[in-house]
């Protein structure tokens, strides 16, 4: 049998060497246009800002490994321009010289992954705009930092790479201005949970500039002019260009292949595409997001690994291995932060027309009676029948790996709230506390499920006439407080409470929401009875406010 594999990285190469392990029989041809196969891009922001020195860290695999180890045919700097599916062969361009010839095959995978949304004016060969894609363009940028005094640089984009490359930049004294035409970072999260990232970027002095899209470059001797679609004009010396990527399918689309509804490879469960003998992964391809039951495209490197082994197992043995889909777990580090996300988020729930409740808890990264504990939030979303989780979202600055992990395994088993609570993980006081802040996002959402308090969220606060009861400390509220909010701490209020309307909605608010919760509970079984505790408390709605 001879497969033939267009693109390497984590789809191609990974699919290949899987493919020799099960089938040392096996002809194995890579056609990688680029000048290397197998390399971790993940990292390309990190070697730009001196955290990876090496540059040979980078690459996964050395080129001649796949050679002398797995016996597989790697053909670098070739580039495959045309499938010709009547006939299974592939046409081949020599990237040097621009020769061209044919290659037949028994079976071909396509992993030639996504290219970068382009910039405006892309046909003009700026030398000041960057993106970050490849070994290339992380050694380009590299270069030019090194040649030049870069004294402030324009990153367009606050996705995962975009703030992974602020941080790099500026951590070698450059000033960052931040662009991003959504009205938030990190497009996997809600809102108010990006709202915690939009300050912690201000925080490290990076200019958020949030609702701003970009109409022009014009360079000059100097720097570089980004003038912004309202007219407003930033000088600058660089800009990186990192608005996201869209499937690279130009090849399959001239093949004939069908492609899918948002524009990528459409593939079935064992990453077929509508030619039998044709396989897609990686990148490229659109996959089915379990928890809406409709296609995505998502881009990351965990699942394409996963594919690959699942692609070169039915390339081998027959259609014996499905693949369920993706959850699109992430996460990246913004500074000190650390941000993760799985499942669906609101607005994907809401464009599905699902209907959903959501709840968040603040809690530490272990026991905070041992030193070092660190705060963290979580966002979870789940029906609000059965109480099935949908999506969860964590950010803070330690434990976060851990917690999204567990919540992700939830998720992927079809889990609910209640298996939250149940939830056993390792503790001791260094690592976790004897409720993890996990069981305790599943604490809150069982209560709110059972009936035994009702919550209202951050924008719910100012949009509807109600009471505000405010059951901080007297300390606490006078630093800063909900106008008209009114002051009784939780612990007078059992004696106070001929203070409070009873024909009248009561929103109460603490700092996290557990004493809010606790001051529900008090006035539910007191007669009370339109009483909501505001979700998260007023961190949260001092967050998401200041983002506004």
């Amino acid at each position: 049998m001879k497969v033939i594999i267009v693109g390497g990285v984590a789809g191609g190469a990974g699919t290949a060497t899987r493919l020799r392990r099960v089938d040392e029989s096996a002809e194995i041809i890579i056609f990688e246009k680029g000048d290397y196969l197998s390399y971790a891009n993940c990292g390309l922001p990190y070697y730009v800002g001196n955290t990876i020195a090496d540059r040979n860290n980078l690459f996964v695999v050395p080129n001649q490994l796949f050679k002398s180890r797995f016996n597989i045919d790697v053909r670098k700097k070739q580039e495959v321009v045309r499938i010709d599916l009547k006939n299974k062969l592939v046409t081949v361009k020599k990237i040097n010289n621009g020769e061209t010839y044919q290659e037949c095959f028994d079976k071909l995978v396509l992993s030639p992954g996504a290219n970068p949304v382009p910039y405006p004016a892309k046909e003009n060969d700026y030398k000041r705009v960057f993106t970050l894609r490849t070994v290339r363009d992380a050694d380009r940028m590299k270069t030019f930092l090194q040649k030049y005094k870069v004294k402030h640089a324009v990153i367009v984009g606050g996705g995962f790479i975009g703030l992974e490359i602020a941080e790099n930049l500026h951590q070698q004294g450059v000033n960052i201005t931040l662009l991003e035409l959504a009205n938030q970072v990190m497009a996997p999260l809600d809102f108010s949970m990006a709202s915690f990232v939009h300050q912690h970027l201000k925080s490290k002095g990076i200019e958020l500039m949030l609702a701003k899209g970009v109409a022009n470059f014009e360079e000059h001797n100097n720097g570089i002019t980004v003038e912004l679609t309202r007219g407003e004009k930033i000088e600058t010396d660089m800009v990186v260009w990192s608005v996201g990527v869209r499937p690279d399918t130009k090849l399959a689309k001239e093949a004939g292949i069908e492609l899918g509804t948002l524009g990528g490879i459409k593939v079935n469960d064992y990453m077929q595409t509508s030619h039998p003998d044709v396989y897609a992964l990686g990148d490229a391809i659109e996959v089915l997001q379990p928890v809406i039951n409709m296609p995505a495209l998502i881009p990351l490197a965990g699942p394409a690994n996963k594919q690959a082994r699942i692609v070169a197992d039915n390339v081998a043995f027959g259609n014996e291995n499905i693949y369920k889909g993706s959850y699109g777990v992430a996460i990246a580090k913004v500074f000190d932060m650390t941000v993760a996300s799985v499942g669906a988020n609101a607005k994907m729930l809401i464009k599905a027309g699902i209907k959903y409740q959501s709840s968040y808890t603040q809690s530490f990264s272990h026991a905070t009676y041992y030193p070092g504990a660190k705060p963290l939030v979580i966002k979870i979303i789940f029906d609000k029948e059965s109480g099935k989780l949908y999506g969860a979202q964590v950010v803070g600055y330690e434990g976060v790996d851990k917690r999204i992990d567990m919540l992700a395994g939830i998720i992927e088993k079809g889990g609910t709230v209640t298996d939250l609570c149940e939830l056993e993980q390792a503790y001791a006081p260094p690592y976790s506390s004897a409720k993890d802040p996990v069981n305790m996002a599943g604490f809150v959402a069982d209560n709110i499920l059972s009936g035994k308090v009702k919550v209202v969220h951050w924008r719910d606060v100012s949009n509807q006439d109600a009471f505000i009861l405010d059951v901080r400390n007297k300390q606490e509220f006078l630093k800063e407080h909900i106008e008209g909010a009114v002051n009784i701490p939780i612990d007078k209020l059992r004696n106070r409470l001929k203070e409070l309307p009873k024909n009248k909605k009561i929103f109460i608010i603490c700092a996290i929401g557990l004493r809010g919760y606790i001051a529900c509970r008090l006035l539910s079984q007191s007669g009370f009875q339109d009483v909501a505790n505001v979700s998260g408390g007023y961190n949260v709605y001092k967050t998401a406010m200041a983002s506004v």
